[in-house]
């Protein structure tokens, strides 16, 4: 008995290192402006106000194939749950079995006393319990396994939401990235064919070079041929979309492509520490570190002896050919006849496992469970420090973005009137047609280059709010004590 209270006392502990979690007070990113309140960082693409990215939205949760397989996950690791935990408990088994046999003799010599013919029957129900008593806790443990494996599933199923929201917003504003340029090309064709028609006129008059009306052909062709890929992108970006919100078997038409993105919301306010709660893969991370910690104190407590009760119950009934005796004055008779036979028992027993032999290899499965706990330990510790690199990579990206779209603006501004006023001189006469169509490639670089940076930014803000840990509901899911 000491012995094995100084065993139970060593295996208290799980012995898993405490990880480190030590993160900067402040992230190095422009400081955010914008204070996120817990249900608006749940539901974060309601900042950008489009009701068609809203309704994408709710119907991708709704209906998209990864929301329902993630879904039917959860509904499996809860069952696997409840089965792991019920298998802590008492078992036993109701069994029983009814025969019914007829016998008839065919040779030999009959004795009346002892008549071998006729119909028999056997019935038993047996019920036998097996209840291990957990007197030194290995049961109550191996249910915190379950508990913590199935806590370990729900967060990576948030992590799948998060990424499924963040994934459609993305599309979205890529589709509509996507319209904007196509709309430039066919833009740059309405230009290019405006241009070759008036350098076809001035070949014919004999005011220009006909080689000008061949150079501007060689440019609408690029510009049409730029135009019908755009085309073949948009729609599969449509539809890419459509099979993200569970639409699938709809036509692209069905999706709005809007020629316009919005300016990107105002950086959030947030501090690292807020990563810890706030992140799905964090926090899955946390609860596998537990499991494999409780795994280990868990292999630890096989080396324990483990106590069961062993009661059991039973009736059985049995109809057999027998002899009846019927006594007279001065001596008895004898007539074959069936004897009835019912009976019922109880019993109660303790059972007493101690593993002898098996101890040395219980101790390497408990070493081999130490070291996968270990793993479990950096696992999370890479997993706080990835999150929070990804969050401040994202800011400082998105803050890029924010002061490059300001520049580009202007820019453009700039560009598009030198483009336009070299394409009036030089239907005046005044320029040739070179410079007119240099200040009009120097202005679509910059628009093109402005539209890609719009779009960027605000696909940079997704990958910001779901970097922060948006995307799911994580004000409703309380944290776990710090201790494993």
């Amino acid at each position: 008995m000491a012995l094995a209270g100084a065993l139970a006392l060593a295996a208290c502990a799980s012995g898993a290192r405490k990880p480190d979690l030590r993160l900067p007070p402040a992230y190095e990113a422009p400081a955010g402006t914008m204070t996120l309140a817990p249900g608006m960082l749940e539901r974060w693409w309601t900042v950008f106000a489009d009701p068609e990215l809203d309704a994408l939205e709710d119907e991708a949760l709704r209906l998209s194939p990864d929301a329902k397989t993630q879904a039917a996950r959860l509904g499996e690791a809860g069952a696997n749950r409840l089965s792991a935990i019920f298998q802590t408990g008492p078992a036993g088994d109701l069994t029983g079995a009814a025969s019914r046999k007829h016998t008839t003799q065919i040779g030999g010599t009959v004795n009346p006393l002892f008549p071998v013919g006729g119909p028999g029957i056997a019935e038993n129900l047996d019920f036998k319990v097996s209840w291990e008593i957990d007197f030194l806790g290995g049961l109550r443990t191996a249910r915190q396994v379950a508990n913590a494996d199935f806590a370990a599933t729900r967060f990576n199923t948030e992590s799948a939401r998060a990424s499924l929201v963040a994934n459609v917003a993305d599309s979205y504003f890529q589709v509509r990235g996507l319209a904007i340029q196509l709309d430039d090309a066919r833009e740059s064709v309405r230009i290019e064919e405006e241009l070759l028609r008036i350098t076809t006129i001035k070949a014919d008059r004999g005011l220009g070079p006909r080689a000008d009306a061949d150079r501007v052909a060689g440019d609408l062709a690029q510009a049409k041929s730029t135009a019908e890929s755009l085309t073949a992108e948009l729609h599969a970006a449509r539809r890419l979309l459509l099979i993200l919100a569970g639409r699938g078997v709809e036509p692209v038409e069905n999706v709005a492509a809007e020629a316009s993105v919005p300016d990107p919301p105002p950086l959030p306010a947030a501090v690292p520490g807020d990563l810890l709660v706030r992140r799905p893969d964090v926090r899955e991370a946390d609860w596998r570190l537990r499991a494999a910690a409780l795994r280990t104190k868990l292999a630890r407590e096989q080396l324990f002896p483990n106590l069961v009760l062993q009661p059991a119950t039973g009736l059985s009934r049995s109809v057999a050919p027998g002899v009846e005796v019927v006594p007279t004055a001065s001596s008895a008779s004898f007539f074959p006849s069936q004897v009835s036979q019912a009976t019922a028992f109880w019993s109660y027993g303790v059972g007493l496992t101690t593993p002898v032999l098996d101890i040395p290899r219980l101790l390497e499965d408990a070493k081999a469970q130490s070291a996968r706990t270990e793993q479990a330990v950096i696992a999370y510790e890479k997993a706080v420090q990835d999150a929070y690199g990804d969050a401040e990579n994202a800011l400082v990206r998105l803050a890029a973005d924010e002061r490059r779209v300001v520049i580009l603006v202007d820019g453009e501004a700039r560009a598009r009137r030198a483009s336009e006023a070299a394409r009036i001189g030089y239907v005046a006469g005044v320029n040739d047609l070179t410079a007119a169509l240099q200040a009009e490639g120097s202005w679509r670089n910059v628009r093109a280059a402005l539209t890609a940076e719009r779009v960027q930014a605000v696909r940079r803000a997704v990958q910001a709010y779901k970097a922060l840990g948006g995307g799911w509901n994580y004000a409703g899911e309380r944290p776990a004590p710090r201790t494993p």
